[in-house]
């Protein structure tokens, strides 16, 4: 079965050019002018993508992205215009997994969509490798093995001694492979909602856990930063 992929867009032509360009592909669109109209046809027709533009009239994509993650993890690609940051920033924030600035082309378009739906197959699989048993919890990432009710962290059969906090923040970007994470969602992980933290201090641990996994491995590089975004564990 054709993977179903939802576009959402005032613009016709993009509709037309992207749904095309898709279809090629081999995917089912789903195409819809707002985010309101979109929100209602997502429940009768559900998708393993969303595509979507930010500017539209009724409903614009943030708000639609608000409503969505309410209750849905389905991965959104954003469109966002050729010079605004801002809209790129905030989208990732609400929990957009991608981003492409208009014009783009077609055909960058479709590798991101592929990218994006190998992301979400492999964290399934990823997910089944988990070991959760009363003797043992363990997350397994390639060459990293956390050991979740030790608190004991393995990279290339090597343990690490980390303090509490950056294991918490470990933990959060290596659950989510390639998934950004922001320094607010960082903080909200590793520290209590009562206690102040600069944002910076998250950029100081993440110094530190990087130089801990360079201690024993010059080469280590799967903690990655995404300027003016946050943090993620390469996939």
């Amino acid at each position: 079965m054709n993977k179903a992929i939802a576009l959402v867009d005032d613009d016709r032509n993009i509709l037309t050019s992207i749904s095309i360009a898709l279809e090629t592909e081999g995917f089912k669109v789903h195409s819809y002018t707002d985010g309101l109209e979109a929100l209602e046809g997502l429940k009768k027709q559900p998708v393993e993508l969303i595509i979507l533009d930010l500017k539209m009239p009724v409903m614009d994509g943030m708000e639609m992205l608000s409503q969505l993650r309410k209750n849905s993890k389905i991965p959104v690609i954003i469109l966002t215009s050729k010079d605004d940051e801002i809209d790129e920033v905030l989208g990732l924030k609400m929990g957009a997994d991608d981003y492409i600035k208009k014009p783009f082309s077609q055909r960058l378009l479709t590798e991101r969509v592929k990218t994006l739906l190998r992301r979400v197959s492999n964290e399934k699989k990823i997910t089944e490798k988990v070991i959760l048993t009363k003797e043992n919890e363990k997350i397994l990432r390639g060459q990293l093995e956390l050991d979740l009710l030790q608190h004991r962290c393995i990279w290339k059969g090597k343990e690490l001694q980390l303090t509490v906090t950056e294991f918490i923040i470990l933990k959060d970007l290596a659950m989510r492979p390639g998934h950004v994470k922001s320094r607010e969602q960082l903080m909200d992980a590793a520290y209590s909602e009562h206690a102040y933290v600069d944002d910076r201090t998250i950029d100081s641990h993440i110094k530190r856990l990087r130089k801990k996994f360079r201690n024993i491995d010059k080469s280590f590089d799967y903690i990655e930063t995404l300027y003016g975004l946050g943090y993620k564990f390469r996939e």
